[in-house]
């Protein structure tokens, strides 16, 4: 995240104490703050708990994948102004598309709707972990309801500015990206880090909201 005009870290939720105890209160001179979920709740439960620390537009990173792609694409479309979030979308295999929350956008590349691992996807473009975000968000974040699984999910909160109308842009990404979910998954990263020295990128070692 350093390099794209991020003043102040907020980190949330698993693994904190981690974070924590490596970095302290700075990474790479940018301070952090450090929000104390106390219940793994899903990700709109997460992003609630940064709300007193976030007065204006944000980015989230999941933390539990490593970028080396077009970010600052995302970043900068969000403070052109015009749009309510930015998302990073990855194109996939359509058989694939079915194990992950699918974008279906218009033609002007605006998200209509979100729909987390449908049967019968309705595109090919998923989600990559890496959005940015006005403070509205928050408000959506507070009137979703669980789901079946007793998470407050993010899709289900994005339906809701969606449904009233507001504006979210999808940004195409350029390179790639590691879930480092499983030791296997953060060997294959350490391996693409290493075959590729140029472009920036983001380790999921930073601090990063989760």
């Amino acid at each position: 995240m350093v390099g794209l005009g991020i003043s102040e870290f907020v980190v949330v939720g698993y693994r904190k104490q981690q974070i924590i105890e490596r970095y302290e209160d700075e990474f790479r001179g940018v301070p952090i703050t450090y929000a104390h979920q106390r219940e793994q709740l899903g990700l709109a439960h997460a992003l609630l708990q940064a709300e007193p620390y976030v007065d204006e537009d944000f980015a989230l990173m999941l933390g539990d994948n490593i970028f080396r792609a077009n970010l600052w694409d995302v970043v900068e479309r969000q403070r052109r102004g015009d749009v309510d979030a930015a998302f990073l979308v990855e194109e996939v295999l359509h058989s694939e598309a079915g194990r992950y929350g699918v974008w279906e956008t218009n033609g002007r590349g605006e998200i209509v709707e979100v729909v987390e691992k449908p049967d019968d996807p309705p595109s090919n473009l998923v989600m990559t972990g890496f959005y940015t975000f006005s403070s509205a968000i928050f408000h959506a974040c507070h009137l979703v309801q669980p789901s079946d699984r007793g998470e407050y999910e993010l899709p289900d909160t994005i339906d809701l500015p969606l449904e009233s109308g507001r504006t979210i842009e999808t940004i195409p990404m350029n390179g790639w990206r590691v879930d480092v979910g499983y030791p296997e998954d953060r060997d294959r990263a350490s391996r693409r880090l290493r075959a590729d020295d140029g472009g920036s990128s983001v380790r999921s070692g930073g601090p990063t909201s989760d």
